[in-house]
């Protein structure tokens, strides 16, 4: 039987110009995409999605996969439920580049099927191709239901925003981000009813896309009773995982394969594991700081150095203190 640890005031001191936003303002004031998704490299400046594209809007099944699947940019708005076809591909369903696709109101759903971001899987390709995908928003929908992934970003994806969204009941992953994806940033979301939350790389042996690549900021999502994989990292680095809510997982964070992660200002309320390095494959590497642990069985895992994601981008975070009232206020569908 574990032994259960309180950590009510474990590390509360953050910097002093961090900014204290009261619950009405926590995702209110997110307009464009942070962290990582912001930072100008291959060639995007950040990701403005369809920005300067034609505004649509869909209410069924059919304008809304015409629309993604378009070459041009467009901001696709998404009325009502719309139910995604399994059809021949398990129900994932490409996004096209240059892409916002943004839920109106507060019950803008998905169900039945997936979002793929990304090129075909091809394990021969270990550099970006001309083609990839890149410059994709999808922000204030319910996605659940899915015979597989409720979003799968893959093959040299870049720039990539997912915010205040709600995932639950997906049959694999609900964000996955894999194959050489770089500059993501998964903000202000809701997950729960869902066992295999996130992967950050599939595979001990991908090393070949992932090495140098697979950067990603987590920020201010509820893990909402979510188990596992919130999120599970291989290869990435640095990958920033800051000012989320995690409640009742079974574990949180775990860096293998030579990932590196900076783990701050998180508040870990009933986890098993809130951090851990020493999972399967060879050992990951974890800077934490300025977490939270209420009623856990383990203290975070740490090991090795990890670059400071400030040299790529900067941020202001909440108190850990403050994320168990911020972060469900502010995260999910209809907060925007």
């Amino acid at each position: 039987m574990w032994t259960r640890l309180v950590r009510t005031t474990l590390v509360i001191a953050l910097s002093s110009s961090a900014v204290v936003l009261g619950p009405s303002q926590a995702g209110a004031l997110q307009a464009v995409a942070d962290g990582f998704a912001s930072v100008n490299a291959l060639g995007q400046n950040g990701t403005t999605g369809g920005a300067g594209g034609s505004t649509v809007t869909a209410t069924t099944t059919a304008q809304f996969l015409d629309y993604i699947a378009r070459p041009e940019p467009l901001v696709v708005q998404v009325r009502g439920t719309i139910t995604l076809p399994t059809g021949t591909s398990d129900g994932m369903h490409n996004v096209k580049s240059h892409k916002t696709i943004i839920g109106l109101g507060t019950d803008a759903t998905l169900v039945g099927g997936g979002l793929n971001i990304g090129l075909p899987a091809n394990d021969r390709i270990t550099s970006p191709p001309p083609d990839t995908v890149h410059n994709v928003i999808i922000r204030n929908l319910t996605m659940t239901g899915a015979t597989d992934d409720l979003i799968n970003v893959q093959m040299f994806s870049h720039h990539i925003w997912i915010d205040h969204n709600t995932f639950a009941n997906g049959d694999d992953g609900a964000v996955d981000i894999k194959r050489g994806s770089d500059f993501v940033t998964v903000s202000w979301n809701r997950f729960h009813d869902h066992d295999k939350t996130m992967l950050l790389g599939h595979d001990d042996d991908n090393g070949a896309q992932d090495i140098g690549r697979l950067r990603v900021t987590y920020h201010h999502n509820y893990f909402d009773g979510s188990d596992q994989r919130n999120p599970r990292v291989r290869f990435g680095s640095p990958v920033h995982v800051y000012n989320n809510y995690y409640r009742d997982n079974s574990y949180g964070v775990a860096s293998t394969m030579n990932a590196g992660i900076v783990l701050e200002g998180n508040y870990f309320f009933s986890v098993n594991n809130p951090g851990r390095v020493d999972f399967s494959g060879d050992l990951g590497r974890m800077v934490a700081r300025d977490n939270i642990l209420v009623e856990c069985n383990h203290e975070i895992e740490t090991r090795g150095s990890v670059v400071e994601p400030r040299t790529f981008y900067p941020y202001t975070p909440h108190r850990a203190a403050e994320v168990p009232t911020v972060v469900p206020a502010g995260a999910g569908t209809g907060k925007i």
